[in-house]
């Protein structure tokens, strides 16, 4: 055999070494970064699960002791990417991307939204090629029994979504392996068939069209979006909260914010942003601000960003900027007296 045969020969068995040695470097990164995610997604799960284990879901006791745990500190807190997306799955099986999902800061996410829910603290974890995500199928079953007041708002006003809210068995989470933290959240019905995961269907009036009220003791409803469960009953700036909420709220319906701001998302925005609520306002008030200030929004049919008028910009970025200051010196206060 000729030295350029031979030569050739060695080149194309170095080539095939190298393949082969990247491939098991590319195999052995995968099975890391798969055990990093698995430790990840277990330790959350089973913690979540102790803090809200399965009972009835008419169970107010056990609602309070899950929401405080998870808006603590928790792992499930922890664990949430600074903006994570919620919402059920697409009904025709669009992309994520494409799919309408509202946008939650992990703080009401964990206070609001994910005591709903009991758990079992199992779950099955695989990686979607498509998304370039890792999916945790987690069983869950929702407490569809409570006051209607413990709700993070009126799930009833569209019929649909209480029977998917009341159907759901499972709750799917999406993680992102590069930044460590679940960044989308579903639930839906499609996890495997469990007794211990139904209940009975629980009947709803008609909804009024509020999404805050007054009871019949006088209280303000929701709840746990006034604070309520959240926050120390001793926290001094609760008051204020209240307060300036209020007066951004008539600010935001002076400039048409809760059109695109509800939960009724009667404009199809595919990120929702909900602010009708003092938690729900709480958590995207930042953001919010940001956008008024660089005139982000509000947005026009087609979707692109219109001038505000001058006059109800001001007014939004003076009671905008007192509602964000007093929210900040109360979680200042929850964490300096834990």
């Amino acid at each position: 055999m000729s030295n350029i045969r031979m030569s050739k020969v060695r080149l194309i068995w170095l080539g095939i070494s190298v393949l082969v040695c990247a491939m098991a470097i590319g195999a052995d990164a995968q099975d890391s970064q798969r055990g990093a995610v698995e430790h990840f997604i277990g330790t959350m799960v089973r913690q979540t699960a102790t803090a809200c284990p399965l009972t009835s879901p008419a169970d107010q006791a056990a609602l309070d002791l899950c929401r405080a745990a998870l808006f603590g500190d928790s792992s499930f807190r922890r664990g949430l990417a600074p903006v994570v997306l919620w919402g059920r799955p697409s009904s025709d099986g669009r992309r994520l991307r494409d799919t309408n999902l509202t946008q939650f800061a992990p703080d009401v996410l964990s206070g609001l939204y994910m005591p709903m829910f009991m758990f079992t603290g199992e779950y099955e974890i695989g990686f979607d090629p498509t998304e370039r995500l890792y999916r945790a199928r987690v069983p869950a079953l929702f407490r569809n029994a409570l006051d209607p007041g413990q709700y993070p708002y009126p799930f009833w006003h569209d019929a649909k979504k209480w029977a998917d809210y009341q159907a759901a068995n499972e709750l799917t989470f999406w993680i992102d392996p590069a930044k460590g933290k679940v960044v989308i959240m579903q639930f839906s019905a499609k996890g495997k068939p469990d007794p211990k995961l139904t209940s009975a269907p629980y009947a709803r009036p008609a909804f009024d069209g509020k999404w805050m009220w007054t009871d019949a003791k006088g209280q303000s409803q929701p709840q746990p979006t006034l604070f309520v469960g959240l926050m120390r009953s001793t926290n001094p700036y609760l008051g204020q909260l209240d307060s300036t909420f209020r007066e951004l709220a008539g600010e935001l319906r002076k400039g048409t914010c809760h059109e695109c701001h509800s939960p009724d998302n009667y404009t199809g925005m595919k990120r929702l942003v909900l602010m009708q609520t003092p938690a729900h306002a709480a958590g995207e008030i930042k953001r919010i601000m940001r956008a008024v200030r660089e005139d982000k929004m509000p947005l026009d049919d087609t979707g692109i960003s219109k001038e505000m008028d001058p006059a109800v910009k001001a007014a939004l970025l003076k009671y905008g900027a007192a509602f964000e200051s007093t929210v900040d010196a109360a979680r200042d206060w929850e964490a300096r007296n834990p």
